[in-house]
């Protein structure tokens, strides 16, 4: 193939200049398909254990590629999570584009829009970048939509491709997001005592059929992943693509989806392409998906840009740089406005993840994390515990409450307020549910999170540590918010 970019690129804006490395005249750079669920958090993959449930696709990318244990998003909302992987930047860095339901600025470009500028045909399927708008009506940060069934959309995007050149596509979908069909997931056959809840839900019927409907939905996604692969196998490009298939973050349920615990930030991630990666690789160091843009740009030989906040994960997965990520960043601004009025805000948090602890700042722990439950007093008319989709799991933790000390425990543990810092010693409580921030014999570990997380935000200029840029709580909030159900008033 001939040179993909033989011209220097200037960016506009902040991104600055960069010009791409030659490609050799013989060889072709590698297709890219990325595959992303809606709401699909770790550890609900086979490959990960999970005795419930089935995702054959998932578990062949990680036997033939990588499998990675320690992979986490930017921020644990659908719209910042998305940001951070199209540009390769902390959410933190992207102004509107760091809440739910905003606005993405022309001047922070996407990795389908750059590999578009090298040569490459981009394009995507179901959920790309959002909720929310760009500043520019008609721009697609993910590639431009195909109409297609979701089964069928690669190999007709594919067949828009002219011979010779390399492809960049977007495969999202809907799910595991909810609503679900309740009772679905049992009716299928799944056996419900069999299911590993996270240490924060309570132990009964309605819970498991819940996160049984959660997990038929994800075996759906995993299907048409599937179907996207047999296309590749079928037309001969499947070993000259890498193939990456993940989540934006944790399930939709109260201290999953928008929280920086690992139930909320933590998701699966396998990596396939034989190039590069040997089958049966297994990563332990700690990644975030801002990762995966530079790695693209390395791998399709586009010089990185300047402003990229992630680490191309190739000489990781050649073996060598283990030991090097050590630790890991994460962080929330706004997901639903969900205090009570007028406060419009959401609930910044800053997080560090080691192997030993994980490290929470949460900069105005007045505020209500989850949403305030005085759905009259709400700044969005009737927004109820916002933060937290509504379901069966929200319902029952609420309607159960003072039923004992174990449920108080629940309830306050997803939806009542924190202090202003969180710590957690995973070596004796993984499911991170006892903080021992205030213990005086954690007092020297959690000096030194701190300091590490505040140099880190600072060298990546976060406005919430230098004190200079956006204030997040004041970009606009395109969407709605869940409801206090009607039956309960």
């Amino acid at each position: 193939m001939k040179t993909v970019l033989s011209a220097l690129l200037v960016l506009a804006g902040s991104l600055g200049s960069f010009c791409a490395a030659q490609i050799p005249a013989d060889k072709s750079p590698p297709n890219i398909l990325f595959a992303i669920a809606d709401d699909w958090g770790w550890p609900h993959a086979g490959a990960y254990l999970d005795p419930v449930v089935k995702t054959p696709t998932f578990d062949r990318l990680a036997r033939e590629g990588a499998l990675f244990h320690h992979a986490y998003v930017s921020s644990p909302s659908c719209t910042p999570s998305r940001s951070a992987i199209l540009t390769g930047q902390w959410h933190w860095r992207l102004e509107g584009a760091a809440n739910l339901w905003s606005v993405l600025p022309d001047k922070f470009r996407t990795y389908p829009e750059i590999l578009e500028d090298a040569g490459y045909v981009t394009g995507s399927k179901s959920k790309g970048w959002g909720p929310g708008k760009t500043e520019t009506a008609g721009r697609h940060p993910a590639g431009t939509p195909i109409a297609s069934p979701d089964s069928q959309a690669l190999a007709d995007f594919i067949e828009t491709v002219p011979d010779g050149k390399s492809w960049c596509f977007w495969l999202g979908s809907h799910d595991p997001h909810r609503g679900f069909i309740k009772g679905s997931g049992e009716r299928s056959g799944m056996d419900l005592s069999k299911i590993e809840l996270f240490g924060h839900f309570p132990d009964s019927a309605e819970v498991r059929g819940d996160v049984a409907d959660y997990y038929l939905e994800v075996q759906r996604f995993d299907r048409v992943v599937a179907a996207a692969i047999a296309t590749l196998e079928a037309n001969g490009q499947l070993d000259n693509t890498i193939i990456v298939m993940t989540g934006d973050h944790g399930m939709p349920f109260p201290r999953c989806k928008s929280n920086n615990y690992d139930s909320g930030a933590r998701v699966p991630l396998a990596i396939r392409w034989p190039e590069r990666i040997k089958g049966g690789t297994v990563v332990n160091d700690f990644v975030s998906l801002v990762d995966l843009a530079p790695t693209y740009f390395e791998a399709a030989g586009v010089a990185i840009p300047n402003e990229v906040s992630g680490r191309s994960l190739l000489p990781l997965l050649g073996g060598e740089d283990h030991g090097d990520r050590e630790f890991v960043l994460h962080g929330k601004e706004r997901h639903v406005p969900g205090q009570e009025a007028a406060d419009l805000g959401g609930y910044p948090t800053r997080a560090l993840r080691t192997h030993r602890f994980l490290y929470l700042h949460n900069f105005l722990p007045d505020r209500w994390p989850a949403g305030t439950p005085r759905h009259q007093k709400s700044s969005i008319p009737g927004a109820w515990l916002a933060d937290c989709d509504n379901g069966p799991t929200k319902s029952y933790i609420v309607e159960h409450q003072d039923r004992d000390d174990e449920h108080r425990r629940f309830y306050q543990l997803s939806f009542g307020k924190r202090p202003a810092e969180e710590l957690y010693d995973l070596s004796i409580d993984p499911h991170q549910l006892v903080n021992v921030a205030a213990d005086p014999e954690y007092t020297d570990p959690l000096r030194r999170l701190k300091k590490k997380l505040f140099a880190e935000l600072k060298r990546t200029a976060d406005p919430r540590v230098t004190g200079t840029g956006p204030d997040f709580d004041r970009f606009p909030y395109l969407g709605g918010a869940p409801r206090y159900p009607k039956k309960a008033e």
